[in-house]
Formats: C-alpha cells, sequence, structure tokens
C-alpha cells in the first residue's frame, strides 16, 4: 500500500502525504507545544530563533519585532571552548613527569 502511495505522489511525504490523503486529525491533548522560542546565551547574550517543546515564562522581542519565549542557557556553540577555538591541550606528559618528581622527593616509588 505505501509502495502505491509512493508511487502517485512521490514529490510528498511525512505529514504532507498524510494531508493529501485527507489525514489531518491527530489525537487531542497529547502533544507538546512545538513553538518558535529564542536561546540565549548567558555568558556571551548571544540568541539564535528556534523551535522547541520546553516550557517558559520569560519572552524576548526577536529581530522581526515579534514576542518569542525565551530560554537562557549557560553555554551554546559560540561560547563553548571546543566551537570557538579556546579549548586547552592537556599535556599529559607533563603532568606524569610533575606526579613522579612529587612522589620521588617523598621517598614513594611511582
Amino acid at each position: 500500500v505505501a509502495a502505491s502511495i509512493l508511487n502517485e505522489v512521490p514529490h510528498l511525504y511525512g505529514t504532507q502525504m498524510l494531508r493529501h490523503y485527507g489525514v489531518t486529525n491527530m489525537k487531542k491533548d497529547i502533544h507538546p507545544n512545538y513553538r518558535h522560542v529564542v536561546i540565549k546565551d548567558a555568558s556571551n547574550g548571544w540568541a539564535f530563533l528556534t523551535r522547541s517543546t520546553v516550557n517558559t515564562n520569560e519572552t524576548t522581542k526577536w529581530e522581526d519585532g515579534k514576542d518569542y519565549p525565551m530560554i537562557i542557557v549557560e553555554t551554546t556553540s559560540a561560547s563553548h571552548p571546543f566551537f570557538t577555538g579556546k579549548h586547552k591541550v592537556v599535556d599529559t606528559a607533563g603532568r606524569i613527569e610533575k606526579f613522579k618528581r612529587k612522589y620521588e622527593k617523598a621517598g614513594v616509588k611511582a
């Protein structure tokens, strides 16, 4: 059955196909509210508009002039050291030598 439907309307997928065949009724009151929200980075103020089901009471005015719910997060790709290129490379060889020197002074064989 699905193969025949895809052959009839190959350009429609997912919900578009369901709407094409008149299947529009979803169960009421079981789906979360999927809406546009603004995610704001608390460390540097960078924000972006996306969609989410997270509940929040805070709102903000976006660049298009509309008010959107706002979610404040501690870290985004704009502030995470891995993405900004400011991450530290751990010198494990130097740390091991420091550990050995510390315990050689104490008379413990490491």
